[in-house]
């Protein structure tokens, strides 16, 4: 299990709901290095394609009165019934706030979009392991602090993998040694709301 935070925001943020159609992917959105606080660094002073600020983007993963709403969410791993040794949460149809009073609602949408998901778990590296993320829209995963997987932008379902062996040195990671996976997520455009973790680290242990 994995215990999530959620922020709603409404529709007229200027970060969602951007007037593009189709793919409009943008990798380096953020810094190859996770912020002090945890969160991911704005990589620009100013816009850039359906991103207006360093202050509206900010408020993706900030608590900020108004603006948005924040909602403890639990994401469940399973075991794989078809990949021996990986442990999955697959989602299609990822709307986890519809219905929910906490949140500001649908919107004259068909579903409650326009959301911010975040995440951290703690890992004992062992050697072999293999993270896989699935899905729409921005997506970035850190390990140890540093950037692995960059899927950034408003987009169709798109998959990202990491696999750790092959980044030893650039995540500063030793088997044998516990490190921490941070994964930020945000939905910001309608239509779909593809959420899908694929995972060989069978052992999250904690979880925040």
């Amino acid at each position: 299990m994995l215990h999530a935070t959620i922020r709603d925001f409404h529709r007229t943020h200027p970060d969602f709901e951007p007037p593009v159609s189709g793919d409009a992917s943008e990798l380096g959105i953020v810094e190859a290095v996770l912020g002090s606080d945890e969160t991911p660094t704005y990589a620009h002073a100013g816009a850039t394609l359906t991103v207006t600020s360093p202050a509206t983007f900010f408020q993706w993963y900030h608590d900020v009165p108004g603006v948005n709403v924040h909602i403890p969410y639990d994401i469940p791993l399973r075991a794989s019934a078809t990949k021996p040794g990986f442990f999955e949460f697959l989602s299609t149809d990822f709307f986890p706030l519809d219905g929910d009073p906490r949140a500001f609602g649908n919107e004259d949408f068909d579903h409650d979009f326009d959301f911010t998901l975040t995440t951290k778990f703690t890992f004992r590296y062992l050697g072999g392991e293999v993270f896989r993320f699935t899905g729409d829209d921005d997506l970035w995963v850190f390990v140890n602090r540093h950037l692995a997987i960059d899927l950034g932008g408003p987009h169709q379902s798109k998959m990202g993998e990491v696999y750790l062996d092959d980044h030893k040195t650039e995540f500063e990671i030793t088997p044998g040694n516990a490190y921490d996976l941070h994964l930020f997520f945000a939905e910001r455009h309608v239509i779909n709301s593809d959420f899908s973790v694929e995972t060989t680290i069978a052992d999250p242990g904690t979880c925040q």
